[in-house]
């Protein structure tokens, strides 16, 4: 596969197992462990004396990108109660792997938890991985996004609709977010270079994957109960 594009290129890498579980043999394996018919997943990353803070280990062949992985640590540390600490002998953490494109699990899943980190992948890819690794989906397959966008399916590349399909789940009452750093471009996963998914708001940008939005972080503090 090439190289994860820009948000307005009309294709990109996969950025999470339910995107294409194909990409990378290190993740066939099998098994998307959390339901995907939730938006926010109840299985959170645990407390330790009231402090949400996960342990990560980074990959040998990753050791020269721990400044990146650490501006990823710090879009979502710097807005939430959430916190990253090195692993020292902790049962639950994070490990970063080197992989084709950029894969999270969604949710807390036990144990060593993977997150693939590809040579293209960049802060805000990486940010987006972590944001599914503490249990939010995709904004833009919230029950109620028809309201708000189309998804052109003639547009889409065979094989890859379920990327764009609904899931059941909670919303938070939260308001549908075009700035959301979860929310898909424009064009990813175009077969033609044709649009697949069409904003109703005129004047949005959908796709950033530069910042956290004000609902990313309302999200992320109203799911892990930040003060």
């Amino acid at each position: 596969m090439g190289p994860c594009h820009r948000q307005n290129d009309w294709v990109k890498m996969p950025e999470t197992r339910e995107e294409d579980l194909q990409f990378d043999l290190a993740i066939v394996e099998g098994d998307i462990l959390v339901s995907e018919d939730r938006l926010a997943v109840k299985s959170l990353w645990p407390e330790n004396e009231g402090v949400t803070s996960i342990p990560y280990k980074i990959n040998d062949y990753l050791v020269d990108r721990k400044e990146t992985i650490l501006a990823a640590f710090k879009l979502i540390s710097d807005q939430t109660c959430i916190r990253f600490h090195e692993y020292t002998n902790e049962m639950n953490y994070i490990e970063f792997i080197s992989g084709t494109g950029c894969a999270s699990y969604v949710g807390f899943q036990g144990g060593a938890q993977s997150v693939y980190f590809g040579r293209a992948c960049n802060v805000g890819n990486l940010c987006h991985e972590l944001m599914h690794a503490l249990g939010l989906h995709h904004e833009h397959t919230r029950p109620d996004r028809d309201q708000y966008v189309t998804i052109q399916w003639d547009n889409v590349v065979p094989g890859k609709e379920n990327n764009f399909k609904v899931k059941k789940g909670d919303t938070q009452d939260l308001p549908y977010d075009y700035d959301s750093i979860m929310h898909y471009g424009t064009y990813y996963f175009s077969s033609n270079r044709n649009p697949t998914i069409h904003s109703k708001k005129r004047g949005v940008q959908i796709g950033q994957r530069n910042h956290l939005s004000p609902l990313d972080i309302t999200r992320l503090n109203k799911l892990y109960q930040c003060e």
